[in-house]
């Protein structure tokens, strides 16, 4: 490249170091949602029909590049909730200081997205108000049985500020796409403010990188920013 040239967004992004960023997250949801199953197909890339149900928390981590030109990676550390009554007490401990979390329902039962709302409200006033939220609608393969149309999902999401999506642990369908979506939110919310936010140890990032990853985190519609 001549010394006249200017450095395309690509060349700049490949010309600086790799840094990785380490992001606690956690499942929240009802027992039977499919926390644990999401959890295995993007940690694994795995299903299993029949998952046992967790006991406590379970913790998994795994690493995304929320955007393909740049040498930013994030490393999830996952901790996935127990579901049932009598682990609920169990939450507060897991979700202390989360960056982010993955707040799921079964689309086949209304009982459950209730049970998802309850879930946001605990989160929104016992924790960070700022943790980025995605709004999860698991079980999309089972569409003939669905009791939680779409629509409902994403107006909710929209009138509270969250990330919408539908997934399916069984299919993989949005599973790892969803995780990147947080990866974006969280990485826009990191150029604007100070290294110390909680969940997030945050390296060194050049101002030309800041540009290119606001520049790309504003473009981004990949899921429903409800």
């Amino acid at each position: 490249m001549d010394s006249g040239d200017r450095a395309t967004p690509t060349q700049i992004a490949s010309a600086t170091p790799l840094t990785v960023l380490h992001h606690k997250l956690v499942l929240l949801g009802d027992a039977s949602v499919g926390k644990s199953c999401m959890v295995v197909r993007f940690a694994r890339g795995e299903f299993y029909e029949y998952q046992e149900p967790t006991i406590g928390a379970a913790f998994m981590t795994q690493t995304v590049s929320p955007f393909p030109d740049s040498p930013v990676q994030i490393k999830f550390e996952i901790w996935d909730t127990a579901g049932q009554e009598r682990y609920r007490s169990l939450a507060p401990m897991y979700y202390r200081g989360a960056a982010a979390a993955v707040v799921v329902y079964d689309i086949t039962s209304r009982e459950s997205f209730e049970g998802a709302k309850r879930w946001v409200n605990e989160l929104r006033s016992s924790h960070n108000p700022d943790v980025v939220i995605a709004f999860c609608g698991n079980k999309s393969d089972l569409a003939e049985e669905r009791e939680v149309p779409t629509q409902r999902g994403a107006e909710y999401a929209q009138e509270n500020d969250l990330l919408f999506v539908e997934t399916s642990a069984k299919t993989g369908a949005n599973v790892h796409h969803v995780f990147v979506e947080i990866g974006q939110g969280e990485l826009g919310k990191a150029n604007k403010e100070e290294a110390g936010v909680a969940g997030v140890v945050l390296a060194e990032i050049s101002s030309e990188l800041v540009s290119i990853l606001e520049g790309k985190y504003y473009s981004s519609n990949s899921i429903c920013r409800c």
